[in-house]
C-alpha cells in the first residue's frame, strides 16, 4: 500500500497558517507529500522547504485571483496538488493548512487504510472534527461548524475536488465511503486577533465582490472573537506538533460556555442534537456506506 499526502498553500507567513504542523502531523503515513505552494507575499515557499523531509515535493502554482465566487479557487488548487501525486499510490490523504491530525489517531488511520484498500466501493474515508475557535482551550460545538468531512480519498481517475475544497466528488457523484474513529484539529479561527481580522478580509475576495466585504467585515485592526454563539470548554490533549504554537500563544481569550446566543429556533435545534446525537438538516457531501 502506497500512500501520497497533498495539500495548497499560499500567504502561510502573512496569515499564520499551521501548514508546518499540517503536513508533519500526517507525514508518517506517507510516502510521499506533495505540496502546491501558490505565489506569495511572504516566504512561504521557504518555510516548505524547511520542513526535513525527503518525502516532500513541492509545486509551484499561480491561483486566479479573478474567481471571486464560492472558493473555487480552493478547489483548482487542490486538485493541482492531487493531479501530481504517484499514479501507484492506493491513497491519497488531503490536509489543508489549518488543520492537524494529533499523534495518538495514527495507528488507527493506518488500520483503516490497510483495511479497505483492496475493498474498492470504498472510495474514501470520513473524518470527524473538532473547530477550535479563539484560543485552544475552547471549540465550537454549534450548527455553523461541519461535523465531518473526507479527507482520505482513493486513487482514482475523476475524483477532484469539490466546490470550496471542503470535499470531494467522483465523476460529480458523492464518494461512498467509511467513517473511522478519529479527528481532524481545526485551528483556522485560534490566530492572533490582528492576524484573524486581515485573514478574514483576504478570505472572503474568494468569495465575494469587495462591496459585499465592505459592508459585512468591519473595518477594524482586530477580529472581535466574542460574538461566537456558542462554545465548550476543551479538556483533552492538542497533538505533539501543536505544542510550541501553542507555548507562543501572545493573546488572552475567555468564553462563558453556558453562554448560549440563539434564537428560539437555533436553541431547539442545538438541544435535539445535544440530546440525540443527531443534526436535524445536516448537508452531507459524502454517503456513507
Amino acid at each position: 500500500m502506497k500512500v501520497s499526502g497533498f495539500t495548497f498553500i499560499r500567504n502561510a507567513v502573512l496569515y499564520d497558517y499551521p501548514v508546518v504542523e499540517a503536513i508533519t502531523s500526517i507525514l508518517p503515513l506517507c510516502d510521499e507529500f506533495i505540496v502546491a505552494v501558490g505565489q506569495s507575499e511572504d516566504a512561504t515557499y521557504e518555510l516548505i522547504r524547511s520542513i526535513p523531509s525527503t518525502k516532500i515535493r513541492i509545486i509551484k502554482t499561480v491561483w486566479d485571483d479573478s474567481l471571486r465566487t464560492g472558493g473555487r479557487v480552493f478547489a483548482l488548487e487542490t486538485n493541482k496538488a492531487f493531479q501530481e501525486i504517484a499514479n501507484d499510490s492506493t491513497w491519497a490523504f488531503y490536509i489543508q493548512g489549518d488543520e492537524v491530525v494529533h499523534e495518538k489517531y495514527l495507528p488507527e488511520i493506518r488500520n483503516e487504510m490497510i483495511r479497505f484498500k483492496d475493498t474498492t466501493q470504498v472510495e474514501g474515508l470520513l473524518f470527524s472534527y473538532l473547530h477550535f475557535y479563539g484560543s485552544y482551550d475552547y471549540t465550537g460545538d454549534s450548527r455553523r461548524w461541519y461535523r465531518r468531512e473526507v479527507r482520505i480519498i482513493r486513487n482514482l481517475p475523476g475524483i477532484c475536488s469539490f466546490r470550496d475544497a471542503q470535499g470531494f466528488r467522483l465523476n460529480q457523484r458523492k464518494l461512498n465511503v467509511k467513517k473511522i474513529h478519529a479527528s481532524i484539529y481545526h485551528y483556522g479561527w485560534v490566530k492572533p486577533p490582528a492576524v484573524q481580522q486581515l485573514k478574514q478580509r483576504n478570505f472572503n475576495r474568494y468569495w465575494h465582490p469587495d462591496e459585499w466585504i465592505g459592508e459585512k467585515v468591519p473595518a477594524v485592526d482586530t477580529f472581535d472573537y466574542s460574538t461566537i454563539d456558542s462554545l465548550q470548554h476543551f479538556s483533552g490533549s492538542h497533538p505533539e506538533v501543536m505544542k510550541d504554537r501553542i507555548r507562543t500563544m501572545n493573546w488572552e481569550f475567555t468564553f462563558d460556555p453556558t453562554q448560549k446566543k440563539f434564537g428560539l429556533l437555533n436553541r431547539f435545534l442545538h438541544g435535539v442534537e445535544k440530546t440525540t446525537g443527531w443534526r436535524i438538516g445536516e448537508y452531507r457531501n459524502y454517503r456513507i456506506i
